[in-house]
């Protein structure tokens, strides 16, 4: 399924994404998108008509809001305990962190210790890098990874109100990564790397700065079948996490060819019923689902 793209396409892609992500930074705090403990009603921002972003372009949009049908608005806090996310985790993050952006929760396969290094792949406004910076205790450290100017601001600021000091937040893209070889211990990513038009660098650059031993805990959405042509084209599906998933064995291979080892790929079949609000009859749910995605870098103990 996964087309060769040029450096014009991959821009393009890079830009969308960028544009669509600076949006719901921007309106995180009243507005439209879900800021935290605080936040209004909404549905999460990764659908692809999401009031956060602006809706699906040309014939997607067409398809897509034809079958829209009202439902009830969920909170950050309401979208994120549905994705596994405790009550402890979400009234430990500070307010204006948690946007209800990803499509699981990578602490659950990430087995943080204390006193590792951690990064996080789009950090976001650092939600999951704040409960990572819990788990790795003052002598661990938390890295964030992003493109997106505005949400680092909006990241860097969460952490200047509660004074978390084994936080920062760098950025930059994926595929590019500002992190030194072979510094992390764990690598985790929340609905992200499908968003990326070059995914097989992105784990390349995940193995360059792992530690041998170090290893990936990841959870995207997948494709199951064959997306339609017409939402393979559509930047806005991209940008809404449709579009650019790749099949478990395109990323099977992907990590494989990057050096990685003990790869596990397990689908969440549950995931259908959150993926399907993202717009309510267009079934969305038949094509993408949320995965876990584990790897390991060969070497250390």
């Amino acid at each position: 399924m996964a087309h060769a793209l040029d450096d014009t396409a991959h821009n393009t892609i890079r830009e969308a994404v960028r544009s669509r992500y600076a949006a719901i930074a921007s309106s995180a705090s009243p507005g439209c998108g879900p800021a935290g403990h605080a936040s209004s009603s909404t549905v999460s921002c990764c659908a692809p008509t999401s009031p956060c972003c602006g809706p699906a372009s040309g014939a997607a949009q067409d398809e897509l809001a034809s079958t829209a049908s009202a439902s009830p608005a969920l909170s950050a806090s309401s979208i994120s305990a549905a994705l596994g996310y405790s009550s402890e985790d979400l009234a430990s993050v500070p307010e204006g962190a948690n946007l209800a952006l990803g499509c699981g929760n990578p602490h659950a396969i990430a087995s943080l210790k204390e006193g590792e290094t951690v990064l996080d792949l789009g950090s976001g406004a650092g939600f999951d890098c704040f409960l990572a910076a819990r788990a790795v205790g003052p002598s661990g450290h938390v890295i964030g990874v992003d493109m997106t100017p505005e949400m680092i601001a909006l990241a860097r600021d969460n952490a200047r109100k509660s004074e978390y000091a084994n936080v920062e937040f760098r950025l930059g893209e994926i595929e590019h990564l500002p992190i030194g070889d072979r510094s992390v211990d764990v690598i985790i990513s929340n609905c992200v790397i499908n968003l990326s038009p070059d995914k097989a660098t992105v784990f390349q650059e995940a193995f360059r700065v792992l530690k041998p031993g170090g290893r990936l805990a990841i959870s995207d959405v997948v494709a199951m079948t064959e997306l339609p042509r017409e939402w393979k084209e559509d930047p806005s599906l991209l940008s809404g996490c449709i579009s650019g998933a790749v099949t478990p064995e395109e990323l099977k291979n992907m990590l494989r060819e990057a050096g990685f080892e003990d790869i596990v790929i397990a689908p969440k079949q549950e995931s259908r019923e959150f993926i399907r609000e993202w717009q309510p009859g267009a079934r969305l749910e038949d094509y993408v689902i949320s995965a876990y995605i584990t790897a390991r870098k060969p070497g250390g103990k």
